[in-house]
């Protein structure tokens, strides 16, 4: 009879156990396919795993396929850039006065499409042309993506390759934008697209003459690559913050103040070692995280 009762028990504090795991609210996070949506989204994940959620990852997305899955309810969660979101989602060309202004106008667009932009980071992760160390130090006077449209021009018959990644090379705010506004000399003899990744590979073995980088990416300050300035601000804001499904949103509002110091805690610096320790490193994401977390405790409503 004891023996009876004892399974009853383990039975009912076996089920006990999965109630209370099926209560916890599911979080379904999405990440594209670069190094830093994938730390981000591991970083989110197990804050908010610490803080009473069951959470789902999907990295590896491309951009239009990620905002889709948003929108039709398939992802609740993810860290988007203001200026992805204004030209390519919205097919906004206008250019804003500011980064605040930005903002104010994706989080109004996207919130007729029922996804609500949160606390923003103070990251910004826009692009900028750089030039690798042996061709900042031979060309000193290039500062400027103008100064390096002198060169292109100068030199035109050294043809001095460029490598810029395969989705800024057919994004409507990418290289057809950047080549009207600057008359940029870029041919298709000069253009060597390729994955993001192998762009700052070209640059560090000097393959290249300059490439597209991203301001926050942690192998600029190891491949010693020089940014050169965007004088005419082609480039707009790419601030950073979490977009949440306004549906999943009203269910656990407690979202907004477990994630605003989170976002808080995220500017250019810190950005950039956190991508090095993976890119340069090669430390896997998920200990980069766990290891940012424990550096950086945040307030919590939810005890783990």
């Amino acid at each position: 009879m004891n023996k009876r009762i004892a399974l009853l028990l383990g039975a009912a504090l076996l089920f006990a156990g999965f109630a209370q795991a099926a209560e916890k609210p599911l979080i379904r996070i999405g990440a594209r396919v670069f190094t830093e949506q994938t730390v981000l989204a591991e970083i989110t994940a197990q804050y908010l795993r610490a803080n009473g959620f069951d959470v789902r990852v999907t990295t590896g997305l491309g951009s239009s396929i990620a905002r889709q899955a948003q929108e039709t309810g398939q992802l609740d969660l993810m860290w988007e850039y203001t200026g992805v979101s204004l030209v390519s989602y919205n097919h906004i060309d206008e250019r804003m006065p500011n980064a605040e202004a930005t903002f104010a106008r994706v989080k109004e667009l996207d919130a007729k499409k029922d996804l609500i932009w949160l606390t923003p980071s103070k990251f910004s992760n826009t692009y900028a042309l750089g030039l690798p160390k042996q061709v900042a130090e031979a060309y000193p006077q290039v500062n400027t993506i103008s100064d390096l449209n002198q060169v292109l021009r100068d030199e035109s018959q050294r043809k001095h390759l460029v490598a810029l990644d395969t989705e800024f090379a057919n994004r409507p705010d990418g290289l057809v934008g950047l080549k009207e506004m600057y008359d940029l000399k870029v041919g298709r003899a000069n253009i060597r697209q390729m994955d993001a990744g192998l762009v700052y590979t070209a640059m560090h073995n000097n393959q290249v003459f300059a490439g597209l980088v991203y301001t926050t990416d942690g192998r600029l300050s190891a491949f010693n690559l020089k940014l050169l300035e965007d004088d005419k601000h082609y480039f707009p804001d790419y601030t950073a913050a979490p977009v949440v499904r306004k549906q999943v949103l009203d269910a656990n509002p407690k979202l907004v103040g477990l994630l605003k110091p989170l976002a808080e805690q995220l500017d250019d610096e810190t950005m950039r070692q956190l991508n090095a320790k993976v890119d340069v490193e090669h430390q896997n994401p998920t200990t980069v995280a766990a290891a940012f977390l424990r550096e950086h405790p945040m307030p919590s409503e939810v005890q783990p």
